[in-house]
């Protein structure tokens, strides 16, 4: 059985996951993961119980009930940077023993939804749109990072998209992961479009955005636009879900990326109402999860 050393499972004083400050007792087996620490409170606020908080740098966890199903909302921050640690620490915390360092021999599987903003890469897809990811195609390398990756990876919608792209061997190499189908199927309704989130490792020129600096790979949107694997073309650009996507499969969660668009950047359309955006993001998936 493995026995994890101090130095690699890091423990704070209350013997929790040292950024995350959790043990296995504050995690429901239904969890919701947002970038921005100002959305925990926003669906937290929703709940009829709140039964624990915790907050530490940028990750800030509610615990509660929504319509008698316990819940659990987490800040990530912005990035697959902190995407990895979240992922790692949520499941050390369910699944190993943090008083004796040791696996458990039953494991918790999660239901992990990503709540998030994003923006469009196809003209057809306005602002507030809703967009459930079917995969998270990684142009952040993180993936790669961890033995078993070549078996969640869809090569052959990669292969096709560093042909259609060109994709320079300066960059990371892409890396593609599905949803989960269980989670997915119950958002394929009218009110959710679905097709291939793009991760980015950055916002400016790893989006394609230029101010003061250029961008290496010009035209990165539109090549993005122009790409169609079989039925699916890239609906939308954001920074965590592709790390989400894989590092969930690796461990054996199900996971869903749920995002409202606030912005068309085919269109250069920018939401008029963010905060009215985000408030529909959330009581529509909140509607959706009570109501299976």
């Amino acid at each position: 059985m493995n026995h994890f050393q101090e130095s690699e499972l890091i423990l704070n004083s209350h013997c929790r996951v040292y950024h995350l400050d959790l043990s296995g007792e504050h995690v429901a087996d239904d969890v919701i993961l947002v970038g921005d620490p100002g959305r925990v409170k926003k669906i937290s606020s929703h709940f009829s119980k709140l039964e624990f908080c915790t907050a530490h740098r940028e990750f800030i966890t509610h615990t509660g009930t929504y319509h008698g199903k316990r819940l659990t909302v987490i800040s990530t921050g912005i990035g697959t940077d902190n995407i990895d640690i979240v992922m790692n620490e949520l499941d050390a915390a369910v699944n190993i023993n943090l008083n004796t360092r040791q696996e458990l021999d039953q494991k918790r599987q999660l239901r992990i939804f990503r709540l998030g903003t994003s923006g469009a890469l196809q003209e057809n897809i306005p602002v507030n749109s809703l967009v459930a990811s079917s995969y998270g195609l990684g142009l952040d390398g993180l993936l790669h990072y961890y033995a078993g990756s070549e078996h969640v990876n869809n090569t052959g919608l990669c292969a096709a998209f560093q042909t259609h792209t060109s994709w320079p061997s300066t960059l990371p190499t892409p890396y593609a992961v599905p949803a989960s189908q269980v989670l997915l199927k119950h958002f394929r309704t009218a009110v959710f479009c679905s097709g291939i989130t793009a991760t980015a490792p950055g916002f400016y020129a790893p989006q394609g955005r230029e101010i003061r600096l250029n961008a290496s790979l010009k035209n990165l949107q539109e090549l993005l636009s122009a790409f169609q694997f079989e039925d699916l073309k890239i609906t939308n650009f954001e920074m965590e879900t592709s790390a989400l996507y894989g590092l969930a499969r690796l461990l054996g969660h199900e996971c869903l990326t749920v995002c409202v668009i606030i912005a068309n950047r085919m269109r250069k359309e920018f939401t008029k109402d963010a905060e009215g955006s985000e408030k529909l993001l959330i009581e529509t998936f909140l509607h959706h999860f009570s109501h299976p």
